[in-house]
């Protein structure tokens, strides 16, 4: 069974609407494009390190139009590395219409999202979510996730798509590598799906801290 990981970029107010462009999601939303300016060298060798042993996408309908506009004319270009992954890969798009799929490789999933999620997950190893903030929220409804890779950017927007909007249920998570901040003040965040719920306690108890380490 392999891993579905969750890619998001997103402000301090985890808001993740359309953080490359003005033209990802023009629906009300005045700040599109605001990763833009808060990129730097070493959030993007996060991000494209973060990529490596990807063999398949799974994306939302919006997400997937904006990716098959662009990606398939980037071969060769300064993106080349990711061009050349993303258009090798399966993609896996989940759309309650019947959606042109131009893309090479494209599949649309079943009406049960969940189990066709499933599917995919039994037949690659690491597969990436990028974006889709729509298509989050049934995962981590279901917890049908592995890992949450997070870049929190040094910005409070205010409105706009968050990453946890209305699909949040009660689940604990384990931080998998020590943060990493770049010069710009993007901070990587990488969590992994822990077993259980979130547990409660008493911050007035004397072994309140018992299990933290020394």
């Amino acid at each position: 069974m392999g891993l579905i990981e969750i890619e998001l970029f997103a402000t301090l107010d985890l808001v993740a609407q359309a953080p490359g462009g003005p033209d990802e999601d023009p629906a009300a939303f005045r700040f599109g494009g605001w990763q833009a300016p808060l990129l730097d060298d070493v959030a993007g060798a996060q991000i494209d390190a973060a990529y490596e042993g990807t063999d398949a996408l799974l994306l939302g309908r919006r997400t997937y139009d904006i990716f098959a506009a662009y990606w398939p004319h980037q071969d060769g270009g300064q993106d080349n590395q990711i061009a050349t992954l993303f258009n090798r890969v399966p993609k896996y798009v989940a759309s309650r219409g019947t959606p042109d799929l131009p893309w090479a490789g494209s599949t649309q999933l079943g009406p049960d999202l969940p189990a066709a999620v499933r599917e995919v997950r039994d037949r690659h190893e690491h597969i990436k979510v990028v974006g889709s903030l729509d298509l989050v929220q049934t995962l981590l409804r279901e917890q049908l996730f592995d890992r949450l890779d997070l870049w929190l950017y040094p910005i409070v927007l205010g409105e706009g798509k968050k990453v946890f909007d209305g699909g949040e249920v009660p689940t604990s998570l384990t931080l998998l590598e020590p943060p990493e901040a770049g010069p710009k003040g993007a901070v990587h965040l990488r969590y992994g799906l822990a077993d259980g719920s979130p547990g409660t306690g008493d911050m007035a108890a004397p072994d309140r801290g018992a299990g933290r380490g020394a």
